[in-house]
């Protein structure tokens, strides 16, 4: 009997089709929509392998384009890493170490080369993080005087409205300024999972007694409960991230649009957020191009937040300027190649507005670079005098209730190391042996050269992108 292709619909035809047909029936530069989940780590999304959490729409996006399991982003914390996702380069590179800093007008970003190119820009939902902290007392008058607030200016399209509910009205909005025929770039950036959780932020919640606890962390009442909040939080970023999809589909777009799901950074609980372990830095990142990227990949390919900028621009047909770090992974979508880098870098810069004091702690203030191949790890911690509490969630049960299982001696010695004991300055992890990365190799005889060949390219990263801080080594 014939096969009825009746109900099929235009995406499902088009992924049956060559890419080399596809391409050649428009030469249309193709839309981009970056999708931006916040505090996001990639094993809480269903198609990384949870099945305790419900991300149904998620899961289907990526079996229709590609999934990237080594995404690490360029800090463990939104603003420098947002700063390289539309850069190209390094937050330090951008000299945006200070948290509350603004990119400097002298940097330019993926909305410039894009309008340039005739491009409609927009960003929209929660802020972009770009512009600095321009309305206290003494700092905005200074911001206005100098004007140094410039993010506002380079997109066509601005809209921070945070309520939720105001995503479907504010996307069909930057549709309707849209000139007509104009190829666009739109950002959304989704407040969740962001610290604080809401109670009841999905219904019915994920059971905590089914959910499944990192073997980082210690399985308690309260770190089950913080982690069924977070859990429930994701559950319903991931019903506005298909509200935006559906508009896309309404509008008659979806078949010219590269869509790129992310995360900014990793999850705000101990080893996560604010740390550059994998936790912190390993996002989500799937990516759906209807003719170009076959349906149902899974890469393994190291990725940066980096090259996010780089890839935009290629996929715009674009020149990548040689100034950025960042390359482009174009390749690893189209099927090309099955790599584009050896190392990814990571840096730990200021957090939050806080001026240092007395107590301060390392969710305020820590400094510290990574780099991270395919197997090792080293990270260079500058300031280990600085005691370690998880950013965001120091104030929340799981952490309260392991600061009481450490003070009665009942967390395992792991744990107890790793969040209360001294912080070494290098820490050097073999992630296939040690995936929560536990155990420090550095300064082992047997890892010397492993050592050695990452300590040489962080090295080469730091001089590179100009960093302040002290190298790594006095040769």
């Amino acid at each position: 009997m014939p096969q009825s292709f009746g109900k099929v619909t235009r995406r499902q035809l088009s992924a049956t089709l060559a890419p080399a047909v596809l391409r050649s029936q428009s030469a249309r530069r193709p839309n981009i929509l970056l999708l931006l989940s916040d505090d996001h780590t990639a094993e809480f999304t269903g198609c990384y392998g949870n099945n305790t959490i419900r991300t149904p729409n998620i899961d289907r996006f990526a079996s229709e384009g590609v999934r990237f399991n080594r995404m690490f982003t360029s800090a463990p914390q939104c603003v420098p890493s947002r700063v390289s996702l539309m850069t190209g380069i390094s937050p330090v590179a951008a000299r945006m170490g200070r948290f509350s800093a603004p990119l400097p007008a002298s940097v330019p970003a993926l909305p410039d080369f894009l309008r340039k190119a005739g491009y409609y820009t927009g960003v929209c939902r929660r802020n972009h993080h770009l512009d600095g902290s321009p309305g206290g007392a003494v700092s905005g008058p200074i911001y206005r005087k100098h004007g140094l607030s410039t993010m506002r200016n380079r997109f066509d399209f601005l809209n921070v409205d945070r309520r939720r509910e105001m995503t479907g009205p504010i996307v069909e909005e930057f549709f309707s300024k849209r000139p007509p025929g104009k190829p666009f770039f739109l950002w959304v950036n989704f407040e969740d999972p962001h610290h604080p959780w809401d109670s009841g932020a999905l219904t019915p919640p994920h059971d905590r007694e089914a959910l499944r606890v990192p073997k980082f962390l210690p399985d308690l009442p309260g770190v089950r409960e913080d982690l069924g909040r977070y859990y429930d939080e994701v559950g319903r970023m991931d019903s506005e991230f298909q509200l935006v999809l559906d508009i896309l589909e309404r509008k008659g777009e979806a078949e010219n649009t590269l869509v790129v799901f992310m995360g900014d950074n990793g999850f705000p609980f101990p080893h996560g957020k604010g740390t550059l372990y994998d936790a912190g830095l390993n996002v989500p990142c799937v990516a759906r191009w209807p003719g170009v990227i076959r349906p149902g990949r899974v890469s393994d390919a190291l990725l940066s937040g980096e090259d996010v900028t780089p890839t935009f621009l290629e996929a715009a047909e674009l020149p990548v300027p040689e100034s950025m770090s960042g390359v482009s992974f174009k390749p690893l979508l189209d099927g090309s190649r099955t790599r584009t880098r050896d190392h990814v870098f990571a840096a730990r810069l200021t957090h939050g507005g806080r001026p240092f004091k007395e107590g301060t702690t390392t969710h305020t203030f820590d400094l510290a670079r990574a780099v991270r191949n395919e197997r090792y790890k080293l990270i260079y911690n500058c300031t280990p005098q600085m005691k370690y509490s998880p950013v965001d969630s120091y104030v929340e049960k799981s952490w309260i209730e392991m600061g009481e299982e450490h003070y009665w001696g009942r967390l395992p010695a792991a744990m107890d190391r790793a969040y209360y004991g001294p912080r070494p300055v290098l820490e050097l992890y073999d992630l296939a042996a040690d995936p929560e990365e536990f155990v420090n190799l550095a300064g082992r005889p047997e890892v010397a050269a492993v050592q050695r060949e990452l300590t040489v390219a962080m090295q080469e990263k730091m001089i590179l992108d100009w960093d302040f801080l002290p190298l790594p080594l006095n040769e």
